[in-house]
């Protein structure tokens, strides 16, 4: 899994969290404690599959767009790393049985983990990390 999906996770909870306001990049770089323009090729996804809005100029920024239930961790994760979990392979020994196929059987048995890491995601909204972020924010008070 790479950094994109935590990132873009991290943008719609933070949008989700001030529906009524528009966040700059920015600020929302700021937050996750990254360089603006990794924020900005994050929120470009965001914006291009529809799950924020944007409006340039003075006042202007990011906006979620979507009911918070309609969209899961897996749409999230399909957009940004699908098909990352994958077996990192050396350049094995052609000419040895193992060495010959492990890249393939590994690739097929890590594709089936993916699939299940999906079904699990698919358990978890924008809604629930929102949630989730406000019950720790109520414990550590």
């Amino acid at each position: 899994m790479n950094s994109d999906f935590t990132l873009a996770i991290h943008s719609l909870t933070l949008l989700a969290l001030q529906p009524d306001r528009m966040s700059t990049s920015d600020a929302i770089a700021e937050s996750a404690g990254v360089h603006p323009v990794r924020i900005r090729k994050v929120l470009g996804l965001l914006k291009k599959h529809g799950f924020i809005k944007s409006k340039e100029g003075s006042g202007g920024g990011f906006i979620f767009a979507k009911d918070l239930n309609e969209v899961n961790l897996w749409d999230i994760y399909k957009l940004t790393s699908e098909g990352a979990l994958q077996p990192k392979c050396p350049d094995s020994n052609e000419k040895c049985m193992v060495g010959a196929h492990m890249h393939k059987v590994l690739f097929a048995i890590f594709l089936g983990a993916e699939e299940h890491l999906g079904e699990f995601l698919k358990h978890y909204s924008i809604k629930e990390v929102v949630d989730l972020i406000r019950q720790e924010k109520e414990c550590c008070e």
